[in-house]
């Protein structure tokens, strides 16, 4: 452990579980900062915080701490991961990164200029069986990896005024839910060399769902679904000549897999040991450690491929006919 004093900015559902965690890992929350002096008061209380800032410019000024977790709505994450950046904080920014790639851009370069960490908060990666699943990949024990699919797919709301659904909120499907598989076939398979999407838009103009198929450098071809309108089974497989990976309910938090052969023998089933907390922390921990190495980008996510992930996400939205208005 390196000590990092970690400032919370924002005090949501979001916020609550990764404070939850950074508690259970047994990390220093050093501060909480929101909009409203009440909400960050209530917030420290209930995690023991001990310092409780009545702004985001107050959490960011603070001198004892060190690391940023950006836990706002995505379409605010570039203006208050570039405050905390400006005031020489490392950020940890929750999924999706940014609304666009431009805006992901930035704060990568601006990173890079303070000299800090910036990192996306996609905490799937740092889990134990995704960890596992690289090793196995990167061993060969499948094979030539021929197809990835995933799919995120909810019954969250059809709400025209929720944020899932608002346009100006950065609402959609894809932002919210589709990154998760769309960073798991990234992670798999690598940049996509072509990129082709559809989706059925909500009134709104918001896509309540949204399907990918890419292709991947050797041919290989990934397929992605997501939808916030109905559940279906969340599950991820990557297929290869050798041998197949599924992994099971729910893929994108901590779970189970195993690896088949083509004749249905089973290779290898994987659980993990067990640990107390959702499994945010893992993410946290990997954060710590790269500070502590003197490092400004992810060995898991590198920040150049969170950027390129963004611009894929543009891509799409291009295609499947959805701006926002920020963008205009």
């Amino acid at each position: 452990m390196t000590g990092l004093r970690w400032g919370i900015l924002a005090t949501g559902g979001i916020a609550r579980s990764f404070a939850d965690d950074l508690r259970t890992a047994g990390l220093d929350i050093a501060a909480v900062g929101s909009r409203s002096p009440g909400s960050a008061a209530r917030f420290a209380a209930e995690f023991g915080i001990a310092h409780a800032h009545g702004s985001y410019e107050e959490l960011a000024a603070d001198p004892g701490v060190d690391i940023v977790y950006v836990a706002t709505p995505h379409p605010a994450h570039v203006e208050n991961a570039r405050l905390a950046l400006e005031s020489g904080k490392h950020v940890l920014v929750e999924k999706p990164f940014t609304l666009t790639g431009a805006e992901a851009a930035e704060l990568r370069d601006l990173g890079a200029r303070q000299g800090l960490l910036v990192m996306e908060a996609m905490w799937t990666r740092y889990l134990p069986h995704m960890a596992r699943i690289r090793e196995i990949v990167a061993a060969g024990a499948l094979g030539e990896i021929r197809v990835v699919t995933a799919d995120h797919t909810q019954r969250i709301t059809s709400d025209p005024g929720h944020r899932l659904n608002a346009l100006e909120l950065g609402g959609g499907a894809l932002l919210d839910l589709g990154v998760y598989p769309i960073s798991f076939a990234w992670d798999v398979l690598g940049r996509p060399t072509t990129v082709r999407a559809t989706a059925r838009l909500a009134e709104t103009g918001a896509d309540s769902e949204v399907a990918t198929i890419m292709t991947h450098e050797g041919g290989a071809i990934s397929t992605t679904v997501s939808s916030s309108r109905a559940a279906g089974p969340n599950t991820a497989h990557i297929v290869g000549t050798e041998a197949r990976i599924d992994v099971d309910r729910v893929w994108y938090t901590p779970t189970t897999f195993r690896v088949t052969t083509p004749d249905g023998t089973v290779r290898e089933e994987f659980a993990a040991e067990p640990f107390e907390g959702r499994g945010m922390f893992f993410q946290a921990l990997a954060a710590e450690r790269l500070v502590a190495e003197g490092r400004t980008s992810s060995d898991i996510l590198p920040i150049d491929e969170t950027v390129e992930i963004m611009g894929a996400l543009d891509e799409i939205r291009r295609q499947i006919g959805v701006r926002y208005p920020q963008e205009a």
